[in-house]
């Protein structure tokens, strides 16, 4: 199948007019293709596989191009923006730092810096108790890896292995690529790590195979392990996305749980990926909180700032100071900081957790209502929070219809709905926390208005 690209071709639609959309041009704007060519003309194509708009400015849950149009956005841009878009607390935080002037200062001490990592840690579980601060998640991950490894060789344990999952997503440095699960992407590497090993995803699907017993259904991937030659003893850490993000797939409670135990008695360490997951997107502060148990390593990205390049690796003191000598150029950056304190402080004011679990009992509603009206096209519905993914299949089916959900990303565009596209046949919806109630229930009627068209 030739890969898909969205219309570039400027054509009219119906004017859109709301208090949170609006529409009044041809989409694409005509007026934008030679900006869209321009970046095409001085970057890799893949600058150009999401949807032809070009973002001017964006406040909250709303995106605004040049020539006068608005956009709901259901993509929170990958999840950074949990907060929403250029909220006033982490404004006035950015605007303080650039006053002083301080845009940099490496890894030495500020006083922003302290804030910052003192109102993280008082908002994480009691037993992660420092963090190191970085710049982009993959880097975050990386540092992962590196302190599971140290903590596996330490003393007499002698332990090695690291284990993530299939189809799990870590970031795209290579460390990252190798102790993730998307095996088609590691080609360009060369060879393989022979002490990264991966685990099968737990789809609901195979949970079935196993009568929903997530317990059993571990054991039985530590066997297929044992079958590939692993020493379970020289198991140094498992690495755990807390959800496939294309599809918001969630682990099954138990299977998790049964993780926890096995890693606690057999002395290694269980690492979640919080990098698009955490920060209150899911009604709790990190995803993983929901399969009630603790971790040993928590990765941070994505929401932790809600706009600048900033992410982190939660842990206990001791874990976090095996690698104490790590240094990185723009780790901590003010500029980064004080976006994260403001970010930090708009979540408490805002209380946008709890609004989170609000908002998403009306999501949750109105998508599984879809269920009913579509179903001989909407498949699985899977999510937690304010992140959901609606399997969108081809017509009495369970194969998944990923061209028909770039169109209905792309229709949803031109009606003022601004949609990730994850090109895997999911709908893939996750506004910011603090999106008003009404500009929720509008956007989301808005893609109903796209399958009655579609379908």
């Amino acid at each position: 199948m030739a890969k898909f690209s969205f219309n570039v071709d400027p054509r009219e639609v119906p004017i859109v007019d709301t208090d949170h959309r609006t529409i009044r041009t041809k989409i694409p704007v005509p007026e934008s293709l030679p900006l869209l060519e321009e970046i095409k003309l001085y970057e890799s194509s893949n600058a150009l596989e999401q949807l032809p708009v070009v973002w001017d400015h964006a406040k909250n849950h709303q995106i605004f191009d040049e020539w006068g149009n608005a956009w709901i956005d259901f993509t929170s841009s990958i999840f950074v923006t949990n907060s929403g878009h250029a909220n006033d607390e982490t404004l006035a935080r950015i605007n303080e730092c650039i006053a002083k002037p301080l845009l940099h200062s490496y890894y030495y001490p500020t006083r922003i810096r302290a804030q910052f990592l003192k109102k993280l840690i008082e908002m994480v579980p009691d037993y992660l108790e420092k963090a190191i601060i970085l710049s982009v998640g993959t880097e975050a991950t990386e540092r992962a890896v590196k302190i599971s490894r140290i903590y596996g060789a330490a003393a007499a344990k002698r332990k090695s292995i690291i284990v993530g999952g299939d189809g799990n997503y870590h970031g795209k440095t290579l460390g990252a690529q190798m102790v993730g699960g998307q095996h088609n992407d590691k080609g360009w590497i060369g060879y393989t790590d022979p002490n990264m090993k991966h685990m099968p995803f737990p789809f609901p699907w195979v949970l079935e195979d196993f009568d929903g017993d997530g317990r059993q259904l571990f054991q039985h991937h530590l066997k297929l392990l044992e079958a590939d030659g692993v020493n379970l003893k020289n198991i140094a850490a498992f690495f755990v996305e807390s959800f496939q993000g294309w599809g918001a797939i969630f682990y099954p409670v138990d299977y998790i749980k049964e993780m926890r135990e096995w890693s606690k008695a057999n002395e290694a360490l269980l690492v979640f990926d919080e990098i698009q997951a955490g920060f209150g997107r899911t009604g709790k502060m990190f995803a993983y909180e929901h399969y009630g148990v603790d971790a040993d390593l928590v990765i941070c990205g994505k929401g932790i700032s809600g706009s600048m390049p900033l992410s982190a690796v939660l842990g206990s003191a001791t874990l976090i100071e095996l690698d104490a000598g790590y240094t990185s150029t723009h780790g901590g950056n003010p500029v980064a900081c004080a976006a994260g304190l403001g970010n930090l402080e708009a979540f408490e004011n805002h209380n946008l957790v709890e609004e989170s679990n609000r908002k998403g009992q009306i999501m949750r509603d109105i998508i599984y209502s879809w269920k009913g009206k579509y179903p001989s096209r909407i498949g699985r519905i899977l999510g937690n929070g304010m992140l959901y993914g609606v399997f969108i299949t081809k017509q009495n089916s369970d194969e998944l219809d990923s061209e028909l959900t770039n169109y209905i990303c792309e229709r949803a565009m031109e009606k003022g709905v601004f949609s990730i596209c994850t090109g895997r046949g999911t709908l893939k919806i996750g506004p910011p926390l603090s999106i008003p109630d009404d500009a929720l229930i509008e956007g989301l009627k808005v893609y109903e208005e796209c399958f009655d068209e579609l379908f």
